[in-house]
């Protein structure tokens, strides 16, 4: 019988040294020849990179409450909500302290906020002694607050500018009334007015009429610039009338008006009232009304070629009164709106048939009651309001404490 085959491997015919050597050899090449990366045969358990936070673009436009110049990128230790977008607004005046509300649907408007027009008239002496750039428009800002989207603010009276003026200057010899005003109070005025979202309209206040405090007076005299006789519209107080008829005084308001406008392009507006007329008293009872309603024509077309994106206005008395009393028949005149003065309670309610008809009515300080009836009233498009107690400030308080009551 034939001898057995060894069973196994016959690692035990291998002599122990030749497996050593091998063993040694194969360790050798491992370490030092394959480099191996032994970890990549490990399964892959690391943690996941932190997420880095994105960065916020910067909105177009500003707002109130901005966000940092840096973001961390650190990742906080309690998670934290996502922040709602935020809306860019135009000008922010000052910042708001409420919370920003998503798709917030703005206030509905009040029958006071509905009037194209809630004016409040400033004398040409409220920038006097100097006011300053500040308080300017800090002003603004208090009437805007008030509730007032327009001011009526004096720029011409008794015969001078509250402006440097050239053509005063070369035709009467000083450049403005001699009052102390900052230069620049009409530009920072109407700059800050448009920031805060009003307009600003210039105010020619007492029109063509002087009285004997005007630094023209005698120089007007003496020209015989002045129609004779004493206009004696308002009790107290003696007016008298520059000439329109002598083309020297013509060319004067239409060359002071063209002026005007072309030295203050951004002015919404210039607004004359009802002393732009002749009384109907004065002596030789005088039918002026053709000769007042061709300069006008010729003055408002020279405005409009000068600037045509200025609105010439008029605060007067209703049309039948105006050119029955005043020879001021300013249906023909071409204005761009008139607004009627309904300062006389004992017809109020008939002026205020005449206003429904044209840009709005004017009333005093002293008429302040009506503001309900006005700002229910749909047909009165504007209301404007004239400070005869020569305090705007307190009227434009007693104005928004009516309107607030009204509303």
């Amino acid at each position: 019988m034939s001898p057995k085959k060894a069973s196994g491997c016959g690692c035990s015919s291998v002599p122990i040294s030749l497996i050593i050597v091998i063993l040694g050899g194969g360790y050798w090449w491992f370490i030092h020849l394959g480099h191996l990366n032994i970890s990549k045969l490990l399964p892959n358990k690391q943690a996941p990179a932190a997420p880095q936070t994105p960065s916020v673009p910067a909105p177009n436009g500003k707002i109130a409450n901005s966000l940092p110049m840096e973001i961390s990128t650190a990742i906080p230790t309690t998670a934290q909500a996502s922040p709602l977008p935020v809306t860019p607004q135009k000008s922010p005046p000052y910042p708001n302290s409420s919370p920003t509300v998503a798709n917030s649907s703005p206030s509905p408007q009040t029958p006071w906020e509905k009037k194209a027009i809630r004016g409040i008239y400033l004398s040409r002496y409220q920038i006097t002694n100097n006011a300053d750039e500040q308080t300017i428009r800090s002003r603004v800002r208090f009437y805007r607050d008030r509730g007032i989207n327009t001011i009526i603010h004096g720029v011409w009276g008794n015969g001078c500018t509250m402006y440097n003026s050239e053509v005063m200057q070369q035709i009467l010899g000083y450049k403005s009334c001699p009052n102390q005003f900052q230069d620049r109070w009409l530009d920072w005025l109407i700059d800050e007015a448009h920031k805060q979202g009003m307009q600003v309209h210039a105010y020619f206040e007492k029109g063509i009429k002087i009285d004997k405090n005007s630094p023209i007076f005698d120089l007007a005299t003496s020209k015989k610039w002045i129609v004779p006789g004493v206009d004696k519209t308002y009790a107290g107080i003696d007016h008298y009338v520059l000439d329109v008829e002598i083309p020297e005084v013509a060319n004067l308001f239409k060359k002071i008006l063209v002026e005007f406008v072309q030295k203050y392009p951004a002015i919404d507006a210039v607004q004359w009232d009802d002393y732009l007329g002749y009384h109907a008293e004065l002596p030789g009872k005088v039918d002026r009304t053709a000769h007042l309603t061709n300069f006008l024509q010729q003055m408002i077309a020279d405005m409009k070629k000068a600037n045509p994106t200025v609105s010439f206005d008029l605060c007067h008395h209703n049309p039948y009164w105006a050119k029955r009393y005043f020879g001021a028949d300013w249906l023909s005149w071409k204005v761009d709106r008139v607004f009627i003065q309904a300062y006389n309670d004992a017809n109020f309610k008939q002026e205020l048939n005449y206003a429904e008809n044209y840009a709005g009515v004017a009333i005093t300080d002293n008429q302040l009651y009506h503001l309900k009836e006005l700002a229910d009233n749909t047909k009165i498009k504007s209301v404007l309001v004239f400070p005869f107690s020569g305090k705007p400030e307190e009227t434009a308080v007693k104005i928004e404490n009516f309107t607030q009551i009204s509303n």
